[in-house]
């Protein structure tokens, strides 16, 4: 990153959205727009010339689309990040989270059916804060990857061995005490960090998952779909009403919010429109205060990679409650911003690499769900 502010390709195909987005990263403290790219074979070349630090993306363009940039990129081992820019379609869903699974930082949906000022204020209040986030990830990382160890590192415990190894056994021996349900928020670099750690579970799982993915509406159902396709679980987007069950990973519907509840002796998930939490819908905390009323000391969190704080709240909630935390370690985030309060709080059982976070949460809820897929 140059000395100078984070540099910053724009590239799309429509000369309209370059226009733009290079106005509003220039009126950005920090953001250097060094050049502009009409498509991704252009934008190549132009890597090679401008150096810069991270491209906002196209996905849909002509020549080379943003997909394959993307490839071309992981294929070099380039340090160059990418925010896509993603059309607000069932299409443009699919293609961002195999984009996101690609590498790509983040993305935005391209407004649309707005005027000129209109799309320059979206992408400033949508934009910018994602990039500001970028350069301060590759800012931490820096000073990271010179003093932590390696992410294949064991799990560490916080606060103290001793205590976590207690509260393991004493969730193993009481007496119906074993959880009901494990419990996830993510954000920030998820779809890639989800898609490495979720293989990783076994089928037969003894609890189900409840997943929290902030996205836009279409864009979970697009993840679940691509989840399901690689997990020994069965992992689909949430139904209103639906019951959960062991051996099934449900995540939240994006632009809703998601809880559980308890009816005639079954778990249910509810899909409400109730408010954004934390400027997010679906929202962590929402999730995480529902499983802490209704399983109690029964429940696993787990925070993984995000910006912001959502599920803070929750976590204390959940383990005030009794429930186990487990939160990813700053050394495999993406954004070190939602694990870290809860970890520095001390809410954190278990503090892990992203590596060994599916082993954390099978120890804890245990195996003996019949395989479903």
């Amino acid at each position: 990153m140059s000395e100078q502010g984070l540099r910053v390709l724009v590239v799309d195909d429509t000369v309209t959205y370059r226009k733009v987005i290079s106005e509003v990263l220039a009126d950005t403290p920090g953001i250097e727009v060094v050049g502009t790219a009409v498509n991704g074979k252009t934008a190549l070349q132009k890597i090679e010339q401008l150096h810069p630090d991270l491209l906002t993306l196209d996905l849909e363009m002509p020549e080379m689309d943003g997909l394959e940039v993307l490839r071309r990129l992981q294929a070099d081992n380039s340090p160059v990040g990418a925010i896509m820019l993603s059309a607000f379609t069932t299409q443009g869903a699919d293609a961002t989270v195999a984009a996101l699974k690609l590498g790509a930082f983040d993305f935005v949906v391209k407004p649309s059916g707005t005027s000129l000022d209109e799309s320059a204020d979206i992408l400033r209040r949508e934009l910018c804060p994602k990039i500001e986030a970028f350069a301060r990830t590759r800012s931490v990382r820096k000073i990271l990857s010179k003093r932590t160890p390696p992410a294949s590192a064991p799990s560490r415990a916080m606060p103290a061995p001793s205590n976590v190894a207690r509260r393991l056994r004493s969730i193993a021996t009481a007496v119906g005490g074993k959880p009901e349900v494990v419990a996830l928020g993510i954000s920030t670099g998820g779809p890639q960090a989800l898609a490495k750690m979720m293989p990783q579970l076994p089928a037969d799982l003894a609890v189900p998952m409840l997943i929290v993915q902030h996205m836009p509406p279409m864009f979970t159902k697009s993840l679940a779909d691509s989840l399901n396709e690689k997990c020994a679980l069965s992992v689909s987007e949430a139904q209103d009403k639906q019951q959960v069950e062991a051996g099934h990973a449900l995540i939240a519907p994006g632009g809703r919010q998601m809880k559980i509840e308890r009816s005639a002796g079954e778990l249910r998930v509810r899909i409400t429109d109730d408010p954004p939490e934390n400027n997010c819908r679906p929202a962590v905390d929402y999730l995480f205060r529902s499983v802490s009323h209704v399983c109690g000391s029964r429940a696993v969190g787990v925070i993984m990679t995000g910006m912001g704080n959502d599920g803070t709240l929750g976590c204390r909630l959940m383990k005030r409650r009794g429930a186990s935390i487990i939160t990813q370690n700053e050394a495999t985030c993406v954004v070190y911003g939602m694990p870290r309060p809860p970890a520095e709080e001390g809410l954190a059982d278990v503090v892990a690499p992203l590596d060994r976070i599916a082993a954390e949460i099978a120890r804890l809820a245990g195996r003996g769900a019949l395989a479903c897929k």
